[in-house]
């Protein structure tokens, strides 16, 4: 697998849940990080709200998940205007990031994290 596909975004060894999962964050064929754009653009608030859904994810708690089609998933945040974080799983203990968004733009997101979700699978068998 190449490493050009994801970098390193969190892995909290406190599990409550029994099932530790590694949250890696998608790295577009540029480089570049969809998810850390969306992410770094939130107010101090907002990413804390985030940052909190997304190691509960770690910690193996998907209370807050559903399936939106294609192997994507999206994390809902009950915060502000709807946000939402959007993953695929690579087996049962690695999640990928692929973007974030909010309720208001949430058929646009999904199309984009269905698109780099697509391009993880495609790459990663190179």
């Amino acid at each position: 697998m190449s490493s050009e596909i994801f970098e390193c975004s969190s892995l909290d060894k406190g599990n409550t849940y029994g099932t530790i999962i590694g949250v890696l964050e998608y790295l577009d064929p540029r480089g570049r990080r969809p998810y850390a754009a969306w992410f770094n653009g939130l107010n101090a608030q907002a990413a804390v709200k985030v940052a909190v859904a997304v190691t509960r994810l770690g910690q193996g708690n998907l209370s807050t998940v559903k399936g939106v089609g294609a192997g994507v998933y999206e994390c809902r945040v009950n915060f502000g205007p709807g946000f939402r974080v959007y993953f695929g799983k690579d087996g049962e203990r690695l999640v990928i990031l692929l973007g974030g968004g909010s309720k208001k733009g949430q058929q646009e997101d999904i199309n984009d994290a269905t698109d780099r979700w697509q391009d993880y699978k495609k790459r990663k068998q190179e």
